[in-house]
């Protein structure tokens, strides 16, 4: 269930409910590879938010499609935000759930940049420090990436054989065709302007190994494993 798909009575009553939770989906525009969809970060935390709000009874805070990206930056599509709009644009968010009475949140994410991954986090810290309410923060690839090394080769990485996989088991229209194998050679330690440089067509792993049946077993088991964490965030104290 989509909280903006509630009317405010509706709202009301459920934010009453004990142990709430409310799960807001964090994407991105962002180039990966010509075989898979620009929006591929942001169905996958909504197709996986749906699924846990099924499980938990939770509800969905209108996604955020835009993040920061770093390496895919001058790749022909990617729209990229500043850490500190998506910093702010997301402390507020969370902020407004708390005012609503929300004490339980979940931020997922399907884009794993560093960068990202630090704005969302210092946002849920900005929250933390000034309110009572219990906040979780991870990227859905912080769980997938428990299966390298068992199903999949132990380097995969982005736009390959675990995320072309998640993304025909989800939207398989979406799915241009195989691509090919590609890997990030970016020196050590370099700060680049042009990334792109270094790694040829955004793609990270081999997304020709790519199956439905592979996606539909990782995005099961990310389910699986982020339902417990929540359950475990719920019994914890504040």
């Amino acid at each position: 269930m989509y909280l903006d798909e509630l009317s405010m009575s509706e709202f009301r009553k459920k934010v009453k409910r004990k142990n709430l939770v409310a799960i807001l989906p964090i994407g991105a525009v962002e180039a990966h590879g010509p075989h898979i969809p620009l929006c591929t970060d942001s169905i996958q935390p909504e197709y996986i938010a749906e699924k846990i709000a099924k499980k938990l009874n939770a509800i969905i805070a209108p996604p955020i499609r835009y993040g920061n990206c770093q390496s895919t930056k001058n790749y022909p599509g990617t729209i990229s935000i500043q850490p500190d709009t998506l910093r702010a644009v997301v402390r507020d968010i969370l902020t407004e759930l708390v005012r609503n009475g929300v004490k339980n949140i979940v931020v997922l994410s399907g884009h794993a940049g560093s960068v990202h991954m630090a704005a969302l986090r210092q946002a849920a810290r900005d929250v933390v420090d000034v309110h009572d309410v219990k906040l979780m923060v991870l990227s859905d690839y912080d769980i997938a990436y428990e299966l390298r090394g068992r199903e999949v080769p132990g380097d995969d990485g982005h736009a390959g054989t675990i995320e072309t996989s998640r993304v025909m088991a989800i939207k398989p229209s979406l799915v241009k065709n195989r691509g090919r194998k590609g890997a990030v050679h970016i020196p050590k330690f370099r700060v680049l302007r042009n990334p792109e440089k270094y790694w040829e067509n955004a793609t990270d792993g081999d997304p020709r190994k790519a199956s439905a049946s592979l996606g539909r077993r990782v995005n099961d088991y990310i389910v699986l494993k982020l339902a417990a964490y929540i359950r475990e965030m719920l019994a914890q104290p504040g």
